[in-house]
């Protein structure tokens, strides 16, 4: 990730007035792209508007009217949207932010609400990550995305489709269904997350290498980012369901209590997740501990048996004209014998003190 254009981002926008539209993130498309979809519970319409302004126009107040916005890039495209929506300056400023972590605000008659959407890469095997941004009004429902493609086509389907009760419901519904799958997609990569520890603690039961770290290690990151991206979703969950507002239905807010179920469940899982790593951790260094000891064990016996036996060899190597040894035919032979028997000796001390 190319995080020095971030900071330079990041650095432009110190200093300047709050509200003030700074995109800081990166490029991720090249042209920021609008659709509109546009229903009732009897009739669908999908438009590709040129521009907000043509949005706005075939926006109509008795339907549900979705814009999606893929580009945050562009500035003014966001500055002419908050315009002609009326949305507030600093409501504006978070959704061009994309590294603040997941958050709820609402301003006047508008909320907003910014969450991540996030999947498996198995090319990198790694977290990707886009921040989505809503924008709930009384009569439409704005997404903004940093680039195309979403999780959102099993929504698309079902508006196209008419199943379910979606298109009998208003914009807040649709806004829940949203963010639903988003929450149930961070199930799905826990699941994935959970499937790789398993792999990964099986193998370092098996055979740990060293390649295994750098695997812990990136787990353990991915964890973490996991967890910290998802833990602001628990009171995000609890502020919708205690904001008084008009922009969700009391029937609607019902739905919300099975997001709130859905994140907790995740945090906890990240939270399982994160203590079984760490016991893999601990038995990866434990068993490479022990492979090393048990070398060091068979080193040290060895010179152990070869100290007596140098201890010898050394006499003999001190070349004194007068040892009545030399003289002797059988001397060496029985010197040899002599090492063999305190070698053996000392491996049979060993055994029985179940040092070996």
């Amino acid at each position: 990730m190319k995080y020095h254009k971030i900071f330079k981002n990041r650095k432009e926008s110190i200093g300047s007035p709050p509200g003030s539209l700074v995109h800081i993130g990166r490029k991720k498309t090249d042209k920021a792209v609008i659709s509109l979809m546009r229903y009732n519970e009897t009739e669908l319409s999908e438009t590709v508007p040129d521009d907000i302004n043509s949005a706005l126009i075939e926006k109509q107040a008795d339907y549900v009217n979705w814009i999606n916005i893929d580009g945050l890039h562009d500035i003014e495209l966001i500055n002419r949207t908050g315009t002609l929506f009326n949305i507030h300056p600093l409501l504006l400023e978070d959704i061009l932010n994309t590294t603040i972590l997941p958050k709820i605000d609402i301003i006047d008659d508008q909320m907003l609400l910014i969450l991540k959407m996030i999947s498996w890469d198995e090319k990198s095997g790694s977290i990707e990550s886009e921040q989505v941004s809503f924008i709930l009004g009384k009569d439409y429902l704005i997404s903004f995305q940093e680039k195309p493609g979403d999780l959102f086509d099993p929504v698309r389907a079902r508006l196209r489709n008419c199943l379910g009760k979606i298109r009998k419901k208003g914009n807040d519904y649709l806004f829940y269904a949203l963010i639903d799958i988003i929450i149930d997609n961070y199930m799905a990569v826990t699941d994935t997350l959970s499937e790789r520890i398993d792999n990964l603690e099986d193998e370092v039961l098996k055979n740990p290498v060293s390649e295994h770290t750098t695997a812990l290690h990136d787990l353990r990151k991915e964890l973490l980012y996991l967890r910290k991206i998802t833990m602001p979703l628990k009171e995000i969950a609890n502020n919708i369901k205690r904001e008084e507002t008009d922009l969700i239905s009391e029937d609607t807010l019902v739905f919300f209590n099975d997001v709130s179920d859905h994140v907790i469940q995740v945090v906890e899982f990240i939270d399982v997740f994160r203590e079984i790593l760490s016991g893999v951790y601990d038995t990866y260094t434990s068993t490479i501990s022990n492979r090393m000891n048990s070398v060091m064990k068979v080193l040290t016996l060895i010179a152990t048996i070869f100290i007596p036996l140098t201890f010898i060899a050394g006499i003999y190597g001190m070349n004194f004209s007068y040892m009545p040894e030399l003289s002797v035919k059988w001397a060496y032979f029985a010197v040899l014998l002599v090492m063999l028997i305190i070698g053996v000796s000392m491996l049979v001390f060993f055994k029985k003190k179940k040092w070996l």
